[in-house]
C-alpha cells in the first residue's frame, strides 16, 4: 500500500485558471496543472524562492518540491510547444488563511486542514 500523499500548502487560488492560444482548434486536449505545481512555479520563477525556502513555505520535503516543479514546468512546455490550453486545478492542498502574499512574508503556513479538489 503506498504511502498516503501530504498536503501541501498554497497561498491561494490563482486568478485565472484556463490559458489557452487565441487562434487553433478549441477541441485540443488541455494540459492540466495541480494548484501545488501552480504554487511552486508561482514562487520558484516569480517570487525567487530556491527550493528549500519552497519547501519550508510548502510544508513538504525538498525533494518533492522539485518534482513537482519539474512536473509543473514541463506542463507549461508542453502547453506553449504543442499550443494546447493549460488548465489549473485540483491536486492535494490546503490553503493558508492568511492568504495572498501576506502569508508568504511570515515563513510558512499555519493551517493543517488539507482541502481536496479533484476534478
Amino acid at each position: 500500500m503506498p504511502r498516503p500523499k501530504k498536503c501541501r500548502k498554497i497561498c491561494g487560488l490563482p486568478k485565472r485558471c484556463n490559458f489557452g492560444p487565441l487562434d487553433g482548434d478549441a477541441a485540443d486536449e488541455s494540459v492540466v496543472m495541480t494548484l501545488d505545481e501552480y504554487e511552486t512555479i508561482r514562487l520558484i520563477d516569480y517570487l525567487g524562492y530556491n527550493q528549500e525556502n519552497c519547501s519550508t513555505q510548502m510544508g513538504v520535503a525538498r525533494t518533492t518540491v522539485q518534482a513537482v516543479y519539474n512536473s509543473a514546468r514541463k506542463k507549461l512546455a508542453e502547453s506553449l510547444v504543442d499550443g494546447r490550453p493549460l488548465v489549473i486545478q485540483g491536486g492535494n492542498y490546503s490553503i493558508c488563511p492568511q492568504g495572498g502574499k501576506r502569508c508568504c512574508k511570515k515563513g510558512g503556513h499555519q493551517d493543517e486542514s488539507c482541502s481536496y479538489l479533484r476534478k
